[in-house]
């Protein structure tokens, strides 16, 4: 995202809230008060509608983006033109985290998907912090290996399995993150199809195939009661 992009947004000049938009994401949660006020001093506060862009595929790497409210997705293009969810962020979650490596442009998109609070931290300033603080990194890391293993299984799943077992795997792991058997999607059908590879009427006739089969219950567009996770699991 360029410098002009950044201020046709308005900016938010609350500390308070830069504060915990730093303290709840886990690559910061860790330090001490003073060292966390000194961070929120580096940070800009923006606020982004519905459907605005943080930055676009071939935009610098030139910013840290963390999210304190709201939701961002993360998605590529194919030659094509469709488009292909990545992941989805939501409060606690971070992104632009390659400025820390390296001066090139980003291969994805980022876009709001709701009205968005984002902090934000220069490059250089991140830089600065790692080296003061090298904990930092070891936080960073560890995220990126549990990116990685997200996405090799999705990989291995477009590779292997079939589309019903790729919606009930992705609704047992929704269970496992909400700890609860009455689950929210964290996006429209529309989205889910994207992320899972296929098409939005087709996520549509399996959950209500899985409904049929007594394993769910749809409570509406997103939300959803399990009623059999083991049959899902054994799909």
């Amino acid at each position: 995202m360029s410098e002009s992009k950044t201020c046709n947004h308005p900016t938010i000049n609350t500390n308070d809230m830069q504060k915990m938009c730093i303290s709840i994401v886990p690559i910061f949660n860790h330090l001490a008060h003073d060292e966390m006020s000194e961070i929120v001093k580096t940070t800009q506060s923006i606020t982004f509608k519905r459907g605005e862009s943080l930055y676009n595929a071939g935009d610098p790497f030139n910013s840290l983006y963390i999210i304190h409210k709201g939701k961002v997705k993360i998605y590529r293009l194919s030659e094509s033109g469709k488009e292909q969810i990545i992941r989805i962020l939501e409060p606690g979650d971070f992104t632009g985290e390659h400025a820390l490596f390296s001066e090139s442009v980003h291969d994805s998109y980022a876009e709001a998907m709701e009205k968005t609070e984002i902090c934000m931290m220069s490059r250089d300033a991140l830089q600065n912090y790692l080296l003061r603080y090298p904990q930092i990194s070891l936080k960073i890391l560890s995220e990126f290996s549990k990116r990685l293993d997200r996405v090799e299984i999705l990989a291995t799943s477009f590779a292997t399995e079939d589309v019903d077992t790729r919606v009930a795997l992705y609704l047992a792991e929704q269970t496992e993150q909400s700890k609860s058997m009455n689950i929210t999607l964290p996006m429209s059908r529309k989205n889910l199809a994207s992320y899972l590879g296929t098409t939005p009427e087709t996520i549509s006739r399996k959950l209500t195939s899985f409904e049929e089969a007594g394993w769910i219950e749809q409570m509406g567009q997103k939300k959803l009661r399990i009623l059999d996770l083991d049959a899902l699991l054994l799909i």
